[in-house]
């Protein structure tokens, strides 16, 4: 697989829809308001659910490691994709929202 192209949180937008590849638990505890959930194991077989986007997808995860992968096997299946680096932790972190499904302020664990 070849390195996926990176992008930082600070150059997305706070309402960017994004492939959040977390596990369940991560996802319940907060996510981005826009993101799709696909846990990296069902990426696969769930590639029906990738969101429409007018570029490429950005993907992300709690660090940036998973994400990564992810996005290196989509690119490999010929999905236009972006790595979101640092993930979760520096999405919130560059004070980007993180809500819950019910739209309360969430977290990222």
């Amino acid at each position: 697989m070849t390195e996926p192209r990176q992008t930082t949180p600070s150059d997305l937008p706070d309402e960017a829809v994004l492939l959040d590849v977390r596990e369940q638990h991560e996802w319940d505890a907060g996510h981005a308001p826009n993101a799709v959930h696909v846990p990296l194991a069902d990426v696969p077989t769930r590639l029906a659910d990738l969101p429409a986007t007018d570029g490429p997808l950005p993907v992300i995860c709690k660090a940036g490691g998973r994400s990564a992968r992810a996005a290196a096997w989509l690119a490999g299946q010929g999905h236009e994709v972006i790595n979101v680096d640092g993930g979760m932790q520096a999405w919130e972190a560059a004070g980007k929202p993180v809500v819950t499904d019910d739209g309360t302020p969430g977290r990222t664990v």
